[in-house]
């Protein structure tokens, strides 16, 4: 019985694992769809899912283990060893405002990750946000600083889930009202691969003489192909 049982829990566990990730992946196609549907336009070259709000996707992996712990917890566990905090007094007394606030907070969540986009065209940049769904419009005049390089190694207690891992790309633009946007968080683009692109806006910027910092500092953390380092390495190496 007990082998029969370990089997079943090893066998859901792994399961669970699966339909987790499959799940977080699902969803995080989904919230692209959906920001490249209603924001982006045709003429763009390049759109952003911008951070921090991109890794708000894993907040809903979260959810996803909570329910496996649950499910586990309900169905693997001895019977009358568990405390199930679903009876619990409090909770049912609490339960309608519990589930109301959880809602709310929820689809507050979804709105300031569907809105996180900004778009950049041949001539201008649109940037959406919580505040303003209906996106600024940018010159690329209005770009007055730019800052790129690699992540280092995160410290111990951040999860790069939700943060950098180490070797990531940056590029910050930083625009004349304080606006920062990493471009190197691509949300997607028309046809090049967005380093390609990048590559490309990064010369056209610099040749403004927009002012840039840049670092090759890290650069030998990126996990890419060849061709891709490549298209890294030319943008922190064009400085004004």
């Amino acid at each position: 019985m007990f082998f029969l049982k370990a089997i079943k829990i090893i066998l859901f566990l792994i399961g669970s694992f699966i339909a987790v990730v499959l799940l977080t992946i699902v969803i995080a196609l989904v919230i692209g769809m959906i920001q490249e549907k209603v924001f982006v336009p045709q003429d763009y070259l390049m759109w952003i899912f911008k951070y921090p709000f991109s890794r708000f996707v894993f907040v809903y992996e979260l959810y996803f283990a909570i329910a496996v712990f649950y499910t586990y917890s309900k169905y693997f566990s001895e019977k009358g060893s568990s405390y199930n905090w679903t009876n619990s007094s409090k909770i049912k007394r609490y339960k309608k405002l519990i589930i109301t606030t959880f809602v709310t907070l929820n689809l507050v969540l979804f709105y300031m990750i569907i809105t996180a986009v900004t778009v950049i065209t041949s001539n201008k940049i649109i940037d959406h946000s919580f505040l303003s769904p209906q996106g600024r419009e940018y010159s690329y005049t209005d770009v007055v600083k730019i800052n790129s390089g690699v992540h280092g190694k995160n410290r111990w207690w951040m999860n790069s889930s939700f943060t950098h891992a180490k070797g990531d790309f940056f590029y910050l633009i930083e625009l004349n009202d304080g606006t920062r946007i990493d471009l190197a968080e691509s949300g997607g683009t028309k046809q090049d691969d967005p380093r390609f692109i990048l590559e490309e806006l990064d010369k056209t910027l610099v040749n403004m003489g927009i002012p840039k910092q840049s670092s090759m500092e890290n650069f030998q953390y990126i996990n890419l192909g060849e061709i891709y380092k490549e298209k890294i390495r030319n943008i922190l190496e064009n400085v004004n």
